[in-house]
């Protein structure tokens, strides 16, 4: 069973078409990265889907639940994982993690062995009394994940999960989500600005450009498609020739040199050399989410958080009402 379906999903504004006639399919415990840039529709498609924003035609089934007809049944299926910290300083691990249970309405009976079923999972076990405080970074980001999930929804979104945490505490959030799926078939929609996180952690991947889904596809399937390796070359270069060679994906002028798209650089680099022109330069890198999100996008995605639209979960935070 889907964990959530969109048909023809459109929503209009006075003069803007934010999303236009999206329909997606993500099954259960699947992990979906949502990629776009500022003003793509990312952010009013996910909006919608937590029930926020009401589409203006079209349906979606989220857990089952019509976001139009059971809005408050989504949310409770549901949890989230905001982008800024929004665990309370002030309180203990367990203590945030009681209020949440509490506000979700769960049964009194099984809010503590939840709890130490949460923090367990997240390995904060040892710092379940301490004061989050003097939690580091990574360690936030944990607890807040593990907040997400206690009323047990089936879907989780994390919204940029790993923003401004050092390496080390990133890659720790990383192992923590493959457990979830792993352990827990959550669904977890992903919105990152980290290439390299999405390329870790989705099972497939959603580009969004001007309101439609216009990329759809696994992170491998996606590099092939510009091409397993890129050849920049500078010189006197025979385009028309390269481009009639059958391991070469794409051609295109950039600053200078030309960017090429190949398959299997290590058997087919001599080949393009020989056909290439008058070479002076020649360079070789595997190609990266990067070079998809600028072929397809048209853009390379920011990775600085100033530069972010509004943050849908913040919205959230500041309309969604819990209900028992």
């Amino acid at each position: 069973m889907a964990a959530i379906k969109t048909d023809e999903l459109v929503k209009r504004y006075t003069e803007v078409t934010a999303v236009n006639g999206v329909s997606l399919e993500i099954p259960e415990g699947e992990v979906f990265g949502l990629l776009g840039p500022n003003g793509a529709g990312k952010t009013t498609l996910i909006s919608i889907l937590a029930t926020l924003v009401k589409p203006t035609s079209g349906t979606a089934l989220v857990a089952g639940h019509d976001i139009n007809l059971r809005p408050l049944e989504v949310r409770r299926n549901i949890g989230i994982v905001f982008q800024e910290p929004s665990v309370d300083d002030l309180l203990t691990a367990r203590e945030n993690l009681f209020l949440h249970s509490m506000l979700y309405g769960m049964p009194r009976r099984e809010i503590d062995p939840k709890i130490d079923k949460m923090l367990a999972l997240v390995n904060l076990s040892d710092r379940a009394d301490s004061f989050v405080k003097t939690f580091s970074g990574g360690m936030r980001r944990r607890l807040e994940i593990a907040r997400g999930l206690i009323h047990g929804p089936r879907i989780l979104f994390l919204d940029e999960p790993t923003l401004g945490l050092d390496p080390a505490s990133r890659k720790s959030v990383w192992e923590h989500i493959r457990e979830l799926k792993e352990a827990h078939r959550t669904t977890i929609i992903l919105t990152t600005h980290y290439m390299e996180e999405a390329d870790s952690l989705a099972d497939r991947i959603g580009i969004i450009n001007k309101g439609k889904i216009i990329e759809l596809d696994t992170p491998s399937a996606l590099k092939n498609k510009v091409g397993q390796d890129l050849v920049f070359l500078k010189g006197e270069i025979n385009v028309e020739a390269l481009k009639a060679l059958p391991f070469v994906n794409s051609v295109e002028p950039e600053n200078g040199h030309y960017k090429i798209g190949i398959t299997n650089s290590g058997a087919n680099l001599q080949a393009l050399l020989n056909s290439g022109g008058r070479i002076s330069e020649v360079e070789v890198r595997r190609v990266t989410l990067d070079d998809v999100f600028l072929k397809f996008a048209g853009q390379q995605i920011g990775t600085d958080a100033e530069e972010h639209a509004e943050s849908i979960f913040e919205r959230i935070a500041a309309n969604k009402t819990i209900r028992k």
